[in-house]
């Protein structure tokens, strides 16, 4: 059976942290639409351009920009027997595209899709945001006050100089935050009533987290 998970939630709620480890230990390719965009935008190819300028403003990417990279990175070989998606779909617009593209990346097999929905308070997210910092090379991701590096500004991992998104500001933070309730929120009703959500405390440590994902899966 193919496995799907969708990881939604807030703005640093921790997903990308959680799929990367869950990735890591089932072989299920993390899907990360923030880094795909991010990709782009370092190339400097024409959707990536598009993208940045959404980006800077704490907005949604058009979704024709973002299904079209969704799509073509699902439709890879290691995607056949299943993924973790994270960042994608962020409204119900979204949402029904992401259908589309399963109703063409799933034909014919059977499917066990399922959304985890990430919970916590928006000031805990807040100092998560402004003290996030990551790694441009390995991808790993610190918290300058709660899980800072062993030495500072640097990687644990690969002793890579760590570095700060521009978006990480509590200005564009309260910006995405409203995004997310007017447009992602939504996302919540309409799973719960196809009986695919499962709501997940994202409070606690990282460990904490890990293991209420592994139940709940």
């Amino acid at each position: 059976m193919k496995k799907e998970l969708l990881f939604m939630g807030p703005p640093a709620s921790g997903k990308g942290t959680q799929t990367h480890r869950l990735s890591k230990e089932t072989g299920y390719p993390h899907v990360d639409t923030g880094s795909l965009l991010r990709s782009a935008i370092k190339k400097g190819t024409e959707t990536g351009l598009v993208a940045k300028s959404f980006i800077d403003k704490g907005q949604l990417v058009p979704i024709d920009i973002v299904a079209k990279i969704i799509k073509e990175r699902l439709m890879e070989q290691d995607c056949q027997n299943g993924f973790i998606l994270d960042g994608f779909p962020r409204s119900l617009e979204q949402a029904l595209a992401l259908d589309e593209i399963k109703k063409e990346i799933d034909a014919g097999k059977e499917v066990d899709f399922k959304v985890i929905n990430f919970e916590i308070p928006e000031d805990a997210l807040l100092e998560r945001i402004v003290n996030r910092v990551s790694c441009p090379v390995c991808g790993e991701i610190y918290n300058k006050k709660f899980t800072p590096p062993k030495k500072d500004g640097i990687c644990d991992k690969c002793a890579s100089v760590l570095t700060q998104r521009k978006d990480d500001t509590e200005e564009v933070a309260k910006s995405r935050f409203a995004t997310y309730h007017k447009e992602t929120e939504p996302l919540i009703n309409f799973y719960s009533t196809r009986g695919q959500l499962i709501n997940l405390d994202a409070q606690g440590t990282s460990e904490e987290i890990y293991k209420r994902i592994k139940e709940l899966i």
